[in-house]
């Protein structure tokens, strides 16, 4: 799910939109992400019906190495500096709001 600011309700499908389109126009893009630890390689499962995007990560949930993963990991995929990505909400918890800095 992107989000075009900080206001949730303005979020639409991630399909519709992707980070090249959103950063050529120097707006942040928003991603809401569930995460599963401990997986065998970190890698995007599926996508959600609500715009979700899962995704497995292979550092454990201790000490913030599965958030540093995901952000190494959201940072080669997109192609952004690590960082211009940080963790608005769900630092300790499964499902994350992602926000990637236009660059």
């Amino acid at each position: 799910m992107i989000c075009r600011d900080d206001r949730p309700r303005r979020c639409y499908p991630i399909k519709h939109y992707s980070v090249q389109q959103t950063t050529e126009k120097k707006e942040p893009v928003y991603l809401r992400i569930k995460v599963t630890p401990k997986s065998a390689k970190t890698e995007i499962t599926n996508t959600l019906d609500d715009g979700t995007i899962k995704i497995r990560v292979a550092a454990p949930p201790e000490k913030g190495k599965a958030n540093k993963e995901l952000i190494k990991f959201l940072s080669a995929h997109y192609n952004v500096p690590k960082d211009a990505i940080s963790i608005i909400s769900g630092k300790s918890d499964h499902l994350k709001l992602i926000k990637i800095n236009a660059v």
